[in-house]
């Protein structure tokens, strides 16, 4: 089959057939027996408008008879979801054959990949399939060391690793998360296809491919780094574990990479370097800014976790549908623009919502709570949850910094209340958690007893009953009170007395951005430096960060074989 046209917007209930499917592209198209001679499916979407109808929306790839396809294009108003089905497939810059033999170039042509992230990992992998052995430093652990000390760690069975946790290790921060795998950014559909069937072929479930808002789940991303691990190694890459940059080594002169100085003292030379720390490395920030590497400070987000049932957001946002086996458990998304007295410009909104999942430890550095969520590919926790956040303006960080544009005074800012969080919660790791009833009446949550009805918290390694007042910022709080009753309104419940928040979340997006070149994505006075991903400000989830990775690696991969 080899289909032509592309139909979308093709809405059928929940209860449907194959069968029902294909009659319903006949009945739309107006075709006559026999004129379909296939589909392929290209996007399944559900349509929740309206609750009584809840329905499933199909867009199809469609293998036509000739006649058929000449007659639906030549129609004087052709249907407006109609069109040619677009070319998604993803054409290298740099063939192998271009590169020549690797083996054969200078060993600072070698290209370095710092951070195995989505981004790193990207960018190693199609630096990898163009034939130029990239060697990935990764400071952290292989993800199933990893995963053992981190869930060491939210169980109480190991202490907290500052080089191997949630932050850091195999997979980056998205490791241990729901693995979303969309974005608001729009971006060309050939790197769009290019990282999914990635993902796929690196043992990632094919519905990833046709979901409308595909996901992962933590245990399967584990599964998934692995297979672009052997991957990346199989084209002649090499990836190493527990090998963290201390400083890159720059020309005096020039300002020019020219190759990395690891903590154990090693050097390895090298004209092409990535980096993709991710957007808790922040020693590694500080270090750059000691040596030069330019960068500013970037607004984000901090906030709170908010958990309710499962159940409550299903019933919200399906009615009657609720528990239909095509469905699984439900988004949401949220968004509350302030009004209130010194709030104007404040946005409430929910960050990385994860259904039938857990509330986990995030931080990378000890003395600190930091909150984030995960999800498994089922979904089947009792609870769900979201971040529930504000925007951080430039002039919010201006206090925690050494001066004017102190582009560390994000991380400075993170800190601060990351520590209040930890103090907050009794010292030991643990979370401070109030019920939304009690913030909302300015009095801290007290350990409720068995017969009270609330949500029991899911955060690992546990919650301390508590205020959330001390670990957040003035303008934080009052955004949150004016925000949460108003997204009562849009889902009964959401504030109700027994939802339950904890703090904080901090970790939404770098606070720093490292500026670079639009055309080469070079560092604006660093060359040879490729910044890119979550941490260097360029990237906002897994799908984003990964496209990231394969643009700096067309970059890399022109400017060595034009070298």
């Amino acid at each position: 089959m080899a289909p032509v046209l592309r139909l979308s917007e093709l809405k059928l209930p929940l209860d449907h057939t194959d069968a029902d499917l294909e009659a319903a592209v006949i009945k739309r198209l107006r075709l006559r027996p026999g004129q379909l001679r296939g589909h392929r499916l290209v996007k399944r979407s559900v349509d929740a408008r309206k609750k009584p109808a809840v329905a499933l929306v199909y867009c199809l790839d469609l293998d036509l008879d000739p006649a058929a396809e000449t007659f639906l294009l030549g129609r004087k108003k052709p249907d407006p979801h109609l069109r040619p089905t677009p070319d998604e497939r993803y054409r290298f810059v740099v063939e192998p054959g271009q590169a020549g033999a690797a083996s054969e170039r200078p060993l600072v042509e070698r290209p370095v990949v710092i951070g195995a992230g989505p981004c790193g990992y990207f960018a190693a992998l199609l630096l990898a399939q163009m034939g130029l052995r990239p060697l990935l430093l990764e400071r952290g652990q292989p993800v199933k060391q990893r995963t053992t000390d981190t869930f060491g760690f939210w169980k109480g069975t190991l202490p907290f690793n500052p080089e191997s946790n949630a932050q850091f290790g195999e997979g980056g921060a998205g490791t241990f998360s729901d693995g979303k795998l969309y974005s608001q950014v729009s971006e060309p559909r050939a790197y769009v296809r290019k990282v999914l069937e990635e993902l796929v072929d690196a043992g990632a479930n094919p519905e990833i491919l046709t979901l409308h808002r595909p996901h992962i789940g933590t245990f399967k991303l584990a599964t998934v780094v692995r297979g672009l691990r052997a991957r990346i190694e199989a084209l002649g890459g090499e990836v190493r574990f527990g090998a963290r940059v201390e400083r890159l080594d720059l020309d005096p002169t020039t300002h020019a990479v020219r190759g990395v100085v690891l903590a154990d003292g090693s050097s390895l030379p090298s004209h092409h370097v990535v980096l993709a720390m991710g957007h808790s490395a922040r020693d590694t920030f500080a270090q750059l800014h000691h040596q030069g590497v330019a960068m500013q400070p970037k607004p984000f987000a901090m906030g709170v976790r908010i958990e309710h049932p499962q159940q409550l957001i299903d019933r919200a946002r399906y009615g009657e549908a609720t528990g239909h086996p095509r469905l699984g458990a439900a988004e949401y998304k949220l968004v509350h623009h302030c009004q209130g007295e010194g709030l104007a410009g404040r946005d409430v909104y929910s960050f990385c919502m994860c259904p039938g999942g857990l509330v986990v430890g995030a931080t990378s550095e000890p003395g600190r709570v930091v909150t984030n969520g995960m999800s498994q590919h089922s979904r089947n926790e009792r609870n769900a949850n979201s971040g529930i956040v504000v925007n951080v303006t430039l002039d919010d960080l201006a206090p925690y910094g050494s001066g004017p544009g102190d582009p560390l005074a994000g991380v400075a800012f993170q800190r601060h209340w990351e520590e209040r969080a930890f103090e907050a919660g009794g010292g030991s790791f643990q979370a401070p958690a109030q019920f939304v009833g009690d913030f909302l009446a300015g009095q801290p949550s007290a350990q409720p007893g068995t017969e009270t009805v609330a949500v029991a918290p899911s955060y690992q390694p546990g919650v301390h009953y508590a205020s959330l007042e001390p670990c957040l910022p003035a303008f934080v709080l009052e955004a949150l009170k004016e925000a949460l009753p108003a997204f009562e309104k849009r889902i009964p419940g959401f504030a109700g007395k027994g939802a339950l928040l904890t703090g904080v979340e901090t970790r939404t997006s770098s606070p720093l951005r490292i500026p670079r070149n639009a055309k080469t994505l070079e560092c604006t006075n660093t060359p040879g430096l490729y910044p890119g991903g979550e941490g260097a400000g360029y990237a906002g989830g897994i799908l984003s960060a990964a496209i990231d990775g394969i643009k700096l690696a067309e970059q890399v991969a022109l400017a060595i074989t034009r070298s």
